[in-house]
């Protein structure tokens, strides 16, 4: 009896281990992040936001206010609201450096807008690799289209889809822009938003010029607070010219000579002195170690650029 007695004991004991290990198997991936609210956090509606509006104002804070009064779940994320005011060209390289950081499906609201409340067309731009882009046809998407493709693109004009009827004529962040990229983000068909856009506007912006003497240039940027200059010469381009790590190399910089060392880093000249690199997103930068080179050297976009080939007169191009 007592064997008996024992032996379904053990059986119990048996069971109620296999439960609790199956319990603790099922819970370990929501540890990982890989269930439970892990996967809610993931598929939370993703929104990210550029203007020119700075944060002076209310502007930015009643955009973000209409997209969460539509979609209450909606992570909002920010490029910068500094964008220097009415720069399409800023703007576009800013979406262009941003975007390539976001999965498929992210939504981005981009309002530089210096033609608002004119015939300029309000779009939403699918790219080839499945994000949309909520923004005034202005030539802001230009630089994104041109590395993903375009999938296709819609003009606004669905009222539904925008805060309501009285649409202001300077205040299309608020009014169709917010509205619409929250809407896009909490799932609504994007093919519904209005007709087909068969020709984008293009933005033209100046290449750098590679010759027999080296390449023509132009300091498009400065990168803030720094204050390092940003130009349109590739990093390849620059390799080409026959330049190595450590060489110093003469330039003409806004027509006048400049020399600095060629280095990978701030920290390989001595602090306060200039150097000539290859910034993080592939271009040819000039900066001041520790100090601001735009202030120091009085230099600011736009300004010219000339690179000569190693052992080239810096004079000749």
């Amino acid at each position: 009896m007592r064997s008996r007695r024992s032996a379904a004991f053990l059986a119990f004991l048996m069971f109620a281990c296999s439960l609790m290990l199956a319990a603790c198997s099922k819970s370990e991936p929501a540890k990982n992040g890989q269930g439970g609210a892990g996967q809610r956090a993931v598929a939370r509606p993703l929104l990210v936001f550029m203007t020119d509006f700075g944060t002076a104002n209310d502007a930015v804070a009643i955009c973000k206010a209409v997209m969460v009064g539509i979609a209450p779940d909606i992570r909002i994320m920010d490029i910068t609201h500094q964008v220097t005011p009415f720069s399409i060209e800023e703007g576009a390289r800013f979406l262009a450096g941003v975007s390539p950081y976001y999965p498929a499906g992210t939504v981005f609201v981009a309002v530089v807008d210096p033609g608002v409340g004119t015939n300029r067309k309000a779009i939403v731009v699918k790219s080839k690799k499945g994000q949309y882009f909520v923004l005034p046809d202005n030539g802001l998407i230009s630089p994104v289209i041109d590395r993903d493709g375009l999938d296709s693109a819609r003009e606004i004009t669905n009222k539904s889809w925008m805060i309501g009827d009285a649409i202001s004529s300077t205040f299309h962040g608020r009014d169709i822009f917010s509205p619409v990229g929250a809407h896009l983000a909490a799932g609504w068909d994007y093919t519904l938003v209005g007709p087909e856009v068969q020709q984008l506007v293009r933005l033209t912006p100046k290449t750098a010029t590679v010759t027999d003497k080296g390449i023509e240039g132009e300091v498009i940027a400065l990168d803030d607070p720094f204050g390092s200059l940003i130009t349109d010469i590739s990093g390849e381009e620059f390799k080409n010219l026959g330049y190595k790590v450590g060489d110093r190399v003469t330039i003409l910089l806004n027509k006048k000579p400049f020399t600095a060392p060629y280095t990978k880093t701030f920290m390989d000249v001595p602090v306060g002195d200039p150097l000539l690199y290859v910034d993080s997103r592939g271009r040819v930068g000039l900066a001041q170690n520790e100090r601001n080179f735009s202030a120091v050297n009085k230099i600011t976009p736009p300004a010219p650029i000339f690179i000569p080939k190693k052992g080239a007169p810096v004079g000749v191009k």
